[in-house]
């Protein structure tokens, strides 16, 4: 046994409280969908944040981490802190957009925008392809981790990890909905936050690491502590920080970072109180999500280097765990096994099997409000009582997991999973930002960018599989042209941006726009503003309608992008300031702490008069 008496004691409590909060939080969730799917759209912000950070804070996050930090360095979690400019625009553009909106979920949003019969094909499409397809791929690929987890710290076969895992987080997310949800996310943020943390302290203050100074000096690491890709290496320059900053940011779909606001973060800021609490939850979520959280497990995946220097180390080291599981992703779960006593052990399991459950319940209901309401309530039967829909939901929320499951066993590592849910979402994200500020775009575009981005990623799948060549030391060929598989992968995936994007915008020069009416009654339902509706509001105003008063007529969103900005500088620079504390750097985590603080007194100012616009 790996786990001793007192590790098994700790989990036992663990579950025993997480179902005991989740029942406690389930009266009145089987009243109606939008207390199942919205907790009654009374929810505050800090819970919301809290539940929103939980959400991407699952068991594969440390393990993507750690394999991101194994081959690349530091500098390569660009790849997804450059998500944050996207987390930004939404707390200080999308929110409240979100907010005024009322949809009870972001594809009803179709409906809302746009008319006829495409819009509503739009709707009941993603409504499957989103509720289930994509969903099952994002819950299978934390489903990953889980197993990986089970099986090198519990002992336990994938299987049967996984059905003990699927049973309990069915049971409380089916039993009280999002409700439920949101208060078990914050006991499980708040514990795997503190598991991660210890596992941190524990791991470098071992003698095999021998504090951080040693940590930070060894051979196997310096060359891996940079914040930033060095220029001399321009192929890695470009591929995880100059094209995640000046491209994917805003051009790829992601789940937790859409662009423009989406899936469980726009869930989150429905289910709000108002405005003012949509958009302190995602100010609140970001700002935990890139600032404090990462530097735990970068610390554990440096310290890894050391104990494990490459994957043949933990295959020898680990020879009772299948070698399909063993990738670089490993390495965390198997840093915690090999320095982690009896007790803080059990502790640390049981933070890890809390930060999996509470994305995928969270995932679960998510997928299931698209089953229900844009699918099931909207189309199969719209009569069904709100009895008849909660029933359906809580059929979904066990069907997506039974899928997942069985997906999970097939896939093999976290990077893997982050870099396939990239390419299937690239090219789509401006739509999504622009789609609330010009008039002109319709059901059409959207469709236009979703099926594009499918082509086009599947005929850069179908060259890598059936032309490219692998020639040695990582170099490639392709039609003739011999290059690097770095270089390839900026290619692919620019080049799935600048086909997807240029399709959706000739598409939506070349169909009808919408009908006047409807556009008019999303412009005075949401107030957009900007120059992007003038023609709307113009011609309106030739007809004698004013669409908005005169005092809801200033466009904010030229404040909200300097906040946006302002917000960004802030959050990276206590995210390098608490670095630089760590690598000892004293002077430079003074001055970026300085930076933090100018930027958040200008943010202050800035969000003051954003509230006032």
């Amino acid at each position: 046994m790996i786990l001793q008496t007192i590790d098994w004691t700790i989990l036992s409590i663990f579950f025993v409280i997480l179902l005991t909060i989740g029942y406690l939080a389930s009266r009145q969730a089987g009243n109606s969908t939008a207390n199942f799917f919205l907790s009654g759209r009374s929810m505050p912000w800090w819970l919301l944040g809290v539940s929103m950070v939980a959400t991407t804070f699952s068991a594969d996050t440390p393990n993507l981490v750690t394999d991101m930090v194994r081959t690349q360095g530091v500098a390569s979690n660009w790849l997804w802190w450059a998500f944050l400019l996207t987390g930004m625009l939404t707390v200080f553009v999308y929110a409240k957009l979100w907010n005024r909106s009322q949809v009870m979920t972001d594809l009803e949003f179709y409906e809302l925008r746009y008319s006829g019969k495409m819009a509503a094909f739009l709707r009941g499409f993603r409504a499957i392809y989103l509720g289930f397809f994509f969903n099952v791929m994002v819950i299978a690929s934390v489903s990953l981790a889980f197993i990986k987890i089970a099986g090198v710290m519990l002992g336990l076969q994938p299987a049967p990890a996984l059905i003990i895992a699927a049973v309990i987080v069915v049971f409380y997310s089916g039993l009280g909905g999002l409700k439920s949800i949101l208060w078990t996310d914050l006991f499980q943020f708040s514990f795997a936050m503190f598991g991660a943390v210890i596992a941190a302290v524990y791991v470098t203050r071992s003698p095999e690491i021998g504090g951080l100074s040693n940590l930070f000096s060894h051979p196997n690491v310096v060359d891996k502590l940079s914040f930033m890709p060095s220029m001399s290496q321009p192929e890695l320059f470009l591929s995880i920080f100059l094209i995640p900053l000046a491209v994917q940011w805003w051009a790829a779909w992601y789940p937790g970072a859409e662009p423009g606001g989406g899936g469980y973060v726009a869930q989150r800021m429905l289910s709000a109180k108002n405005e003012d609490h949509a958009v302190g939850a995602t100010l609140l979520f970001n700002f935990f999500h890139y600032a404090l959280r990462p530097w735990p497990w970068i610390v554990v995946g440096l310290a890894s280097l050391i104990v494990f220097p490459d994957i043949q180390s933990m295959v020898d080291r680990f020879p009772e765990v299948s070698t399909q599981y063993i990738k670089n992703d490993f390495a965390y779960p198997a840093m915690l096994r090999e320095f982690l006593p009896p007790g803080l052990l059990g502790l640390v399991v049981a933070s890890l099997i809390a930060a999996y459950m509470s994305t995928t319940a969270s995932q679960l209901n998510w997928g299931s409000s698209y089953l229900v309401n844009d699918f099931y309530g909207r189309f199969y039967n719209p009569k069904a009582t709100e009895k008849q829909k909660v029933r359906f939901g809580r059929l979904s929320t066990v069907t997506l997991m039974f899928f997942s499951v069985l997906l999970a066993l097939v896939l093999q590592n976290a990077l893997q999973a982050f870099q396939y849910l990239l390419m299937i979402g690239a090219g789509t994200g401006l739509i999504y930002i622009l789609r609330w500020f010009w008039w002109r775009i319709n059901a059409w575009s959207e469709m236009a960018a979703m099926v594009g981005a499918g082509v086009f990623s599947l005929f850069f799948i179908l060259v890598e599989n059936l032309v490219m060549i692998r020639l040695e030391n990582n170099m490639i060929e392709v039609f003739g042209i011999t290059t690097t598989l770095g270089y390839w992968n900026i290619i692919k995936f620019t080049g799935v941006v600048f086909l997807t994007s240029t399709t959706w915008i000739i598409v939506t020069f070349l169909t009808e726009p919408i009908d006047k009416q409807t556009l008019r009654n999303f412009y005075t339902k949401i107030r957009p503003g900007g120059p992007g509706w003038k023609k709307v509001v113009d011609e309106a105003a030739e007809e004698n309608i004013i669409l908005v008063k005169e005092s809801n007529l200033k466009w904010d969103v030229p404040t909200g992008i300097l906040c946006m900005i302002l917000g960004s500088i802030a959050i990276y620079s206590v995210l390098f300031a608490i670095g630089n504390t760590l690598y000892g750097n004293t002077l430079q985590a003074l001055l970026f702490l300085g930076i933090a603080l100018v930027s958040g007194i200008l943010l202050y100012r800035s969000w003051n008069k954003l509230k006032s616009i």
